[in-house]
């Protein structure tokens, strides 16, 4: 008798529309699916090849009505270089140590994240997330996640960044940082360290989420070059500004 386990078969449901977080008299609603079971990082890695994001242990994509503002991006990982501003941003960041650790939630993460939400995104859902929320965000997670910490000579905690991997490369799912530190370009630094991690262990790309091109806070993304863009031909080069 055959003992191959059947494939879970894979549901997708749309989420209501809400108010756009990123651009103003727009709506934003989602396509979702569960990851779950033992073949969770299969599903997810095809699901991230096609734009999708990972958030808990669910997968979703833009499906807004009448809006295709938001564009899936990646770093080409083989041929990035850091110039100019990023090969400032890199020397002056380096002496951060970072640390690989397993994606558990601490009072210390969750006190820098509150105050960086408080300083970036102040009234947005996330600055009004607890404890609870704030682990479940960090801890449930069905795939290979970990989290990153950088942390200054001294050892104060300086950024963190929640980070999955799968077989072509890294995902950046969230990352936060000490906003009133002298230190310039910390996020920037949190990004150019998967890059170099990436590049190590032989991984064509590091995905960054969604670009929009027309949000001041998407707008960063695009500095990190050579990158592709998830056109509905396929991953195209987007170049740069």
């Amino acid at each position: 008798m055959d003992q191959t386990p059947l494939k879970r078969p894979q549901f997708f449901f749309t989420t209501a529309p809400l108010p756009c977080p990123y651009l103003p008299d727009r709506l934003e609603r989602k396509i979702v699916t569960e990851l779950a079971g033992p073949g969770a990082d299969v599903a997810h890695e095809g699901l991230a090849r096609v734009g999708f994001r990972r958030s808990h242990s669910i997968a979703y994509a833009p499906s807004c009505p009448g809006c295709r503002a938001c564009v899936a991006v990646r770093v080409i990982v083989g041929t990035f270089e850091r110039k100019r501003a990023f090969a400032r941003t890199w020397r002056e960041n380096n002496d951060l140590v970072a640390s690989k650790v397993p994606a558990r939630a601490t009072a210390e993460q969750y006190d820098l994240f509150t105050r960086y939400q408080q300083s970036r995104h102040t009234g947005s859902d996330m600055a009004l997330m607890g404890f609870y929320e704030y682990s479940a965000m960090i801890e449930d997670s069905p795939i290979d996640t970990f989290i990153v910490e950088f942390r200054d000579r001294l050892g104060a905690l300086m950024a963190v960044c929640l980070t999955d991997r799968t077989r072509d490369g890294l995902s950046a799912v969230y990352s936060f940082f000490e906003t009133a530190s002298p230190r310039a370009g910390v996020g920037n630094y949190v990004v150019l360290w998967l890059i170099e991690q990436a590049k190590r262990h032989n991984l064509p790309y590091v995905y960054l989420g969604y670009w929009i091109e027309h949000s001041a806070k998407m707008a960063y993304k695009r500095r990190f070059q050579p990158l592709e863009a998830l056109r509905p031909t396929g991953w195209e080069r987007l170049a740069d500004v």
